[in-house]
């Protein structure tokens, strides 16, 4: 193997240029294989990262729920049903709806995520929240989602720094005081936090029997699966009981299979794929066809053809790797950047890199196999 590598490596360093197309397309192909593989994950992480947050055991949902931004509500008496089990300690209701929002600075209006509950007991677990439970429990008081995106850069920077802003929420005047931290998403771009009274103040129309989501605590020792099962079959089928990963993969399964956001994104990291099979392909298509007279002399020297194949997949695995270098650090720096201009949840991760090297080395064997169908057939008497 050591004396096969350097011949590997002496062919493709031979002709600079087209080494160097080589591994730009390789990179250009990682490239986009990340940015479309970490956009697919920030598009599950961002929509379920406030399912991360909730407090409980379990959770109940409408079974006409659609995601998070289409809770269809349920009635509350659920709710009392279901702590009439014996190892539900409690279950509390979590109101959620859309609202237009009127920027204090610019007077443009903007949707925005809303979200209430009563503060004698908080569904959430975000510290700045539950520290500040006395605020929201004052009328058309909320507190503000600091990672929020888009035009609240000022509105973030009064609230820092301890002022109470002043704006109007569906034709509403309000008082933000206070920050948390959850993020924007694909659904939302910002999110306000409040109690089950003001919430009702804002939404006049949704009352307090209408609730979107459930959050039940167990008694200690209860199994969350046990008593899950339990519920199912004791209340009535107008509602679903989901665990903590059920409500999550209830989110990302929605966004996978129902919206074509998921979809592009698979789509975009097959086309890179696809894109660096055919850069790759051509390549060595070239090298191989450039150097069939060496190949034949080889050959007619008793080289067998497993060797001289085993050389062109080895420069191969020499441009996977030269490729992927690049491609992994300008991903680092794109995924930098798009985090900051759009407040997605979008990192580098392990497994993502192992996958995307992983899909670099098949890549380029794949396009290896394919070129040296030309080597394969050749015949040194033909050539010669």
């Amino acid at each position: 193997m050591m004396r096969k590598i350097p011949l590997a490596w002496r062919q493709l360093s031979r002709n600079k240029s087209r080494l160097l197309v080589a591994l730009a397309g390789i990179t250009f192909a990682d490239i986009l294989m990340f940015m479309q593989l970490g956009f697919q994950t920030a598009l599950y992480d961002s929509n379920t990262i406030i399912h991360q947050k909730l407090r409980g055991d379990l959770f109940i949902t409408s079974t006409q729920a659609r995601n998070w931004a289409n809770m269809e509500t349920f009635p509350r008496r659920r709710l009392y049903q279901a702590m009439s089990f014996k190892n539900v300690e409690a279950a509390d209701a979590l109101y959620i709806n859309f609202a237009d929002w009127k920027n204090p600075k610019t007077r443009r209006t903007q949707s925005i995520l809303v979200m209430g509950f009563d503060p004698e007991k908080s569904v959430f677990n975000l510290p700045e929240v539950n520290q500040n439970l006395d605020k929201i429990k004052l009328p058309d008081t909320l507190m503000f989602d600091r990672a929020s995106r888009g035009e609240y850069d000022s509105t973030v920077i009064d609230l820092e720094a301890g002022k109470i802003v002043t704006t109007e929420l569906e034709s509403r005047r309000i008082e933000l005081q206070g920050l948390f931290t959850v993020g924007a998403s694909f659904a939302a771009d910002g999110s306000l936090i409040t109690s089950d009274l003001n919430f009702q103040r804002i939404f006049p129309k949704i009352k307090a029997g209408q609730v979107s989501v459930g959050v039940m605590t167990l008694k200690p020792n209860a199994d969350p699966q046990a008593t899950a099962k339990v519920l199912k079959s004791g209340l009535p089928g107008d509602i679903k009981i989901l665990n903590r990963q059920e409500f999550i993969e209830f989110e990302k399964e929605y966004w996978k299979n129902n919206t074509a956001i998921g979809f592009i994104f698979s789509l975009g990291a097959l086309m890179g794929f696809i894109v660096g099979i055919v850069i790759v392909y051509q390549i060595l298509y070239s090298d191989v066809s450039d150097h069939l007279p060496e190949y034949a002399t080889l050959k007619a020297m008793g080289y067998t053809n497993t060797y001289l194949l085993s050389v062109v997949l080895q420069e191969a695995l020499i441009l996977a790797i030269l490729g992927f270098v690049p491609g992994f650090n300008l991903s680092l720096f794109l995924y930098s950047l798009t985090r900051n201009a759009t407040r997605l949840p979008i990192a580098m991760v392990f497994d993502r890199s192992l996958l995307v090297l992983a899909l670099t080395i098949l890549m380029c064997v794949i396009s290896g196999i394919i070129a040296i169908q030309k080597l394969r057939e050749t015949d040194p008497a033909e050539i010669f």
